[in-house]
C-alpha cells in the first residue's frame, strides 16, 4: 500500500514539473512589464529585479517551483497579482 501511495505521489510530481516549466517565462515577462510601469519604491524595484533574475536562473536550472516562488514574490513587491 505504501509503495502504491509513493508511486502515485512521484507520478504527480513528475507530471507537474513540465507544467511549471512553461509558466516561468510568462511570469518573467509579467515582472518585466510590471517593473516598467510600477510606482513602487526604488528599493522594491531593485528587489523585484533581483528576484526576477534569480527566478529566471532557477527556471533554466530546472527548479521550476522555486522559480515561480521568486517570480511571484517579485510581482508582490511591485503591487501586481499573479495572472
Amino acid at each position: 500500500m505504501n509503495k502504491l501511495i509513493l508511486s502515485a505521489a512521484a507520478a504527480l510530481l513528475l507530471a507537474a514539473s513540465p507544467a511549471y516549466a512553461g509558466h516561468c517565462p510568462k511570469d518573467v515577462k509579467h515582472v518585466k512589464e510590471a517593473l516598467a510601469k510600477s510606482s513602487a519604491s526604488a528599493e522594491n524595484k531593485a528587489k523585484a529585479q533581483a528576484l526576477m533574475t534569480e527566478g529566471d536562473a532557477m527556471h533554466k536550472a530546472g527548479k521550476h517551483g522555486e522559480s515561480l516562488k521568486a517570480l511571484h514574490e517579485a510581482l508582490h513587491l511591485l503591487g501586481e497579482k499573479h495572472r
